[in-house]
């Protein structure tokens, strides 16, 4: 069984700062994924430089090939101990995670991770390191499908010092927490949106530290295909439906012309309905055996739009947005929580109805649409591919 790592995180920064002193790195490679935690010594633009060198350092180091002790001697050497109060400027968790599934763990000064297996904590056996004069807790284990590993800054654990409670949240009732909330169907981005909705709680709204939570949920690959836009030789049509019906996993078509040429080709009726969930977005179509269809350029672009701003919208928006059921909002919730891969299918046959000026989003902007999603979705660690016909 093939497994892939779905990840995701979330940060609340430090009151008054607009930067954040933590700063997560999430690369995925064919042969292998890494994700950094770094936490900054501090906070404000001082930490986040100093935390996203090392996230940056470590991973690229990583995925270019190089050991994990290299890449802790070039972190200990770059950034130096603060005099003051003889710490490291920076602490960070590395997560290193195998096409076989075997995953490898590094820890310096940050909150241990915790792993849950069916939903119960499993103990990880940590090695102690001595690298450069640092301690580094290293431990290896073979992911299962479900798993889930979670990891979070010292802010977390210090929620609530000074306020609602004497010595903050403390690790121990951090992990109890997420022991509460963990099922078998709940997503990295939920999980993360869970602790820091409590985080914020504590800190009653007033962030004492950067706080930032990284979830890693292991499961089976579930890819989603994407058909969008007629390909500019009819003659293609049979090709790049065939395509996307044989394709593993949820299937979507973007595009009236487009779903009607998967309605030929399948011999499945496209039915059209009227009833508008959100009046800026066309409503959806169904076809027997396709998960999704929507309109073409205007979805997209809303669709878009939506993923530009989820990073920024706070918790509560975050779940009103993934449970709305327009077309755009159901397309989002596949492509962050539901599918694990993403295959564009781009035709680029010329619509004349996108040559009128007063059309919103003209075709010529939706190439640089898919483009700009794909951009987006890397981002979050996704993997995606594009064909264009």
């Amino acid at each position: 069984m093939e497994i892939y790592v779905d990840a995701a995180y979330e940060s609340l920064n430090h009151h008054g700062e607009e930067l954040c002193g933590d700063k997560v790195e999430f690369v995925r490679q064919e042969n292998s994924f890494v994700a950094v935690l770094a936490d900054g010594l501090g906070s404000g633009v001082k930490a986040n430089i100093l935390s996203t060198l090392t996230s940056k350092i470590i991973a690229t180091m990583l995925l270019g090939g190089a050991r994990l002790t290299d890449a802790i001697e070039t972190i200990a050497g770059t950034l130096p101990v603060c005099r003051e109060r003889d710490i490291a400027y920076s602490t960070f968790t590395i997560i290193r995670v195998m096409p076989d599934g075997m995953c490898t763990v590094a820890e310096f000064d940050n909150p241990l991770v915790t792993l849950f297996r069916k939903n119960q904590i499993l103990d990880l056996e940590r090695v102690p390191m001595s690298i450069d004069d640092k301690t580094v807790y290293h431990s290896s284990f073979k992911a299962e499908n479900g798993d889930m590993l979670v990891g979070f800054s010292d802010g977390v654990v210090h929620a609530g010092v000074g306020k609602l409670l004497d010595l903050g949240w403390q690790y121990d009732n951090i992990v109890k927490f997420v022991s509460e909330n963990i099922s078998h169907d709940i997503s990295p981005v939920e999980m993360c949106s869970r602790i820091l909705n409590a985080v914020d709680a504590l800190y009653m709204g007033e962030i004492g530290d950067d706080s930032t939570v990284c979830a890693i949920r292991f499961k089976e690959s579930n890819p989603v295909t994407i058909m969008i836009g007629p390909p500019i030789n009819p003659e293609l049509d049979p090709i790049v439906v065939d395509k996307l019906v044989q394709s593993r996993g949820i299937k979507v078509v973007c595009g009236g012309t487009t779903s009607q040429i998967v309605s030929s080709h399948t011999g499945e009726q496209l039915t059209v309905t009227l009833n508008y969930e959100n009046p800026g977005i066309p409503p959806a179509a169904d076809i027997k055996g396709i998960d999704l269809v929507t309109e073409g350029v205007l979805t997209i672009g809303k669709t878009l739009d939506m993923l530009k701003r989820f990073p920024y919208m706070d918790r509560s928006e975050k779940v009103i947005a993934l449970s709305k059921k327009d077309a755009a909002s159901r397309l989002v919730r596949i492509l962050l929580e539901e599918s694990t891969e993403v295959r564009f299918l781009v035709g680029r046959a010329i619509n004349p109805a996108h040559q009128n000026p007063e059309m919103p989003i003209s075709l010529g902007l939706k190439l640089n649409l898919i483009k700009e999603m794909k951009a987006e979705l890397e981002k979050i660690g996704k993997i995606v591919n594009i064909e264009y016909f």
